[in-house]
């Protein structure tokens, strides 16, 4: 692939994961509902996103390789506390949150553990995708679920195959 096509598919990955949770969150906030959403799921998605990040880090791979991820992290962790707080499980934040942190540090305890979690990472993502459709598919409604989010996630994934 020509080095300009590179860019521009990295250069616009991290564009929009730079607001990709944001539409999520508005239709959130403007519901003030969590209906439709997923805590397994994303749940799933933000330990991906953590072991991912760690892996790459612990690696000592090129920042531009893995920058999208303390972002939607970040945007992960905002939308998980008003999925908690609309849902009126905000007293959670804090075992999760010890979850999570307890979790990144145990990755790098044997070098083994973050080799197999890495190798884990598309079944954990792919989980992440069935418990939100489940979640849908149970409720019978998609209530906050953003199409946009969806589709720009999408688009990320895509961009990063042609990238990588």
């Amino acid at each position: 692939m020509a080095p300009a096509l590179l860019d521009v598919a990295n250069w616009s990955t991290w564009a929009v994961c730079a607001v990709m949770k944001v539409p999520q969150v508005a239709a959130v906030l403007a519901a003030r509902s969590a209906r439709g959403l997923s805590v397994g799921s994303l749940v799933l998605e933000l330990t991906g996103f953590l072991v991912f990040l760690k892996y790459q880090i612990y690696y000592g791979y090129p920042l531009q390789t893995y920058l999208e991820y303390p972002i939607l992290i970040a945007q992960d962790v905002v939308l998980f506390l008003f999925i908690l707080h609309f849902s009126g499980n905000m007293k959670q934040a804090l075992f999760y949150a010890v979850t999570f942190v307890g979790g990144w540090y145990m990755l790098t305890l044997q070098k083994w553990i973050i080799d197999l979690a890495m190798n884990l990472c598309t079944l954990i993502s792919a989980a992440s995708k069935f418990a939100q459709l489940r979640c849908l598919w149970q409720t019978k409604d998609s209530g906050q679920a953003s199409a946009l989010t969806w589709g720009m996630s999408a688009y990320t994934c895509a961009s990063k195959l042609l990238a990588t």
